[in-house]
């Protein structure tokens, strides 16, 4: 057995591309998500009550690809992933302090499949949604 290299705790989100960004939103949200984050080119959404996330990466969409990611609610600890990926030669991309107040970084799996570790702050991402209840 491979010596462990990082502690992941929570698979927080898959991220996919779609078609039409409008199409799929209205779909997700048929089925109970809830939207936190909507932008012209991407949105995220949640399962309630879970939080289980899923982002909607329209066709225009270029920072990131389909992906899935680990959730941690210790920045430290992205950190820390980080630092030790490095060090048992994982090649990993810089840390990226994102304009929800999340922070992360991406890498490929041993098999070419990307995944992000990402700081998620426990009271959650931040909605850029008016509420309107």
């Amino acid at each position: 057995m491979k010596k462990k290299i990082v502690n992941v705790k929570r698979l927080g989100h898959v991220a996919i591309r779609v078609k039409d960004l409008e199409r799929a939103k209205s779909f997700y949200l048929s089925l109970g998500m809830k939207l936190v984050w909507d932008d012209s080119e991407w949105c995220y959404l949640e399962a309630q009550p879970s939080t289980d996330g899923l982002a909607l990466l329209g066709p225009n969409y270029k920072a990131a690809g389909p992906h899935f990611a680990f959730h941690f609610t210790n920045k430290i600890e992205v950190e820390k992933a980080h630092q030790e990926l490095m060090a048992a030669g994982v090649k990993v991309g810089s840390i990226h302090e994102h304009r929800d107040g999340t922070s992360s970084f991406y890498l490929k799996d041993s098999e070419g499949n990307w995944l992000e570790m990402l700081y998620l702050p426990v009271e959650g991402i931040p909605s850029n949604q008016e509420i309107t209840e």
